[in-house]
C-alpha cells in the first residue's frame, strides 16, 4: 500500500478529514461523503494510504493570499509543509506520492506573480507566485527524494502559472498533470468533477 501526502486547496478538503483548525468547503455539491472526493477514489482504486491530507480551503502556495494578504505564516502550502518538516512527520513516515494540488487560489487571489527563480530564495520572493512555487517544488524534490512528487494543474489557472508548473516538473524530475473537462458547481468539482479528476490522474500516472 502505498502512502500519499497531499497539499492542497479547497478541492482536496472535507470536513474532518484535515488537520484541526483548517478551512473546508466540502462537503458541498451532492459530495456528502469523503469517499466521493478525488483524493478518496483515487487511493481506493490504486491501493492508496492518505497518510496526510494538508488541505485548507482557499489556501495560496505563496505567500500572498486574498486581499494582499500575509500567509506567511498561516496557510500558504510552503509554510504548512515548513510545520510537518519541523514537527518531524517527513522523518517518521515513510511517503511514496505526494500531490500538490494548488495554484486556483493563487490565480483568482490576483498575487503577484514575479519571475521564475530556481535558487538563493529570499523569503520576500515567496510573496510571488512564480518563485514561490519554484521554491515549493526544489523544497519537496530535495527533502523527499524518493517519492514521487506530482504537481496537478486545475483547467483555470493563470497560463503563467501552468507554465510555471510544467517547468518546475521537468526541471525537478517530477510530474505534472494539465487537468480537463472536470464538472464544476460554483467553481468547485461536483461528483462528477471528482470523478473525473481521480480518473484523469489514473491514466497519467499509470
Amino acid at each position: 500500500m502505498k502512502n500519499i501526502v497531499i497539499f492542497g486547496d479547497s478541492y482536496s478538503t472535507f470536513e474532518g478529514e484535515i488537520p484541526q483548525g483548517y478551512a473546508a468547503y466540502y462537503p458541498a455539491h451532492g459530495i456528502n461523503k469523503a469517499k466521493d472526493t478525488w483524493w478518496s477514489l483515487y487511493a481506493d482504486k490504486t491501493n492508496g494510504n492518505i497518510l496526510l491530507n494538508d488541505s485548507w480551503s482557499g489556501s495560496t502556495i505563496g505567500y500572498t493570499g486574498y486581499g494582499n494578504s500575509d500567509c506567511s505564516h498561516t496557510n500558504s502550502f510552503i509554510y504548512r509543509y515548513r510545520k510537518h518538516k519541523e514537527a518531524g512527520f517527513f522523518e517518521n513516515n515513510k511517503v511514496d506520492t505526494v500531490f500538490v494540488f494548488g495554484g486556483t487560489n493563487d490565480s483568482w487571489s490576483g498575487a503577484p506573480l514575479g519571475e521564475l527563480k530556481f535558487s538563493d530564495w529570499e523569503e520576500s520572493d515567496l510573496f510571488n507566485v512564480l518563485p514561490a512555487i519554484c521554491h515549493f517544488a526544489y523544497t519537496l524534490t530535495t527533502d523527499l527524494p524518493d517519492a514521487r512528487i506530482v504537481f496537478i494543474s486545475n483547467t483555470d489557472i493563470t497560463p503563467k502559472i501552468q507554465e510555471c508548473f510544467e517547468i518546475v516538473a521537468q526541471k525537478y524530475n517530477a510530474e505534472f498533470i494539465q487537468l480537463c473537462d472536470i464538472e464544476k458547481e460554483e467553481g468547485h468539482p461536483n461528483k462528477d468533477g471528482m470523478r473525473s479528476i481521480c480518473n484523469q490522474l489514473i491514466k497519467a500516472l499509470q
